[in-house]
């Protein structure tokens, strides 16, 4: 038996995953089906490029949604914004390199469905993210990165 993981949500992403998931099942399913019945009707399907592409929409389709639908069965809500002082899914960190530069940056704790780097949104499952769950203002983390361990203190929590 899989192990259920559970996946961390805002909101906003579970909405955004749900009009996705009803997207394909309403509108693309029905597009592929379409796609399929006049692919066959152009006649031999062992040289059918357009059945042959037509089909492996529909693997994709039908692959997605069965992974949406297993993320939103298995999804924890989050807050938006974390009302704890410790560092949860949710969290907004100021944290500080503490390898010899006055680099400070943000990081916000999401699922790893909504990552998105260039906004500072970081994983709860990243080798960051995870050595700042459960961690309060002014402690200090490590972690084992590609170039070495690194460490950084945790200057404000929100």
């Amino acid at each position: 038996m899989a192990k259920e993981v559970k996946e961390y949500l805002t909101i906003e992403k579970k909405k955004e995953l749900e009009l996705e998931l009803n997207n394909l099942k309403t509108v693309r399913r029905k597009e592929i089906a379409d796609a399929i019945e006049w692919s066959k009707s152009l006649g031999d399907l062992a040289e059918n490029a357009e059945y042959s592409q037509a089909r492996e929409d529909q693997a994709r389709c039908e692959a997605r949604i069965n992974e949406l639908e297993t993320i939103l069965q298995n999804a924890v809500i989050t807050a938006s914004k974390s009302s704890k002082n410790v560092v949860e899914v949710g969290s907004v960190v100021v944290v500080k390199n503490l390898e010899g530069n006055d680099e400070m940056n943000t990081f916000t704790i999401v699922g790893s469905e909504e990552v998105d780097l260039d906004s500072g949104k970081i994983s709860n499952e990243s080798p960051l993210g995870s050595a700042l769950l459960g961690k309060n203002e002014g402690e200090t983390v490590s972690f084992v990165a590609p170039k070495g361990e690194v460490k950084y203190k945790i200057i404000k929590l929100s």
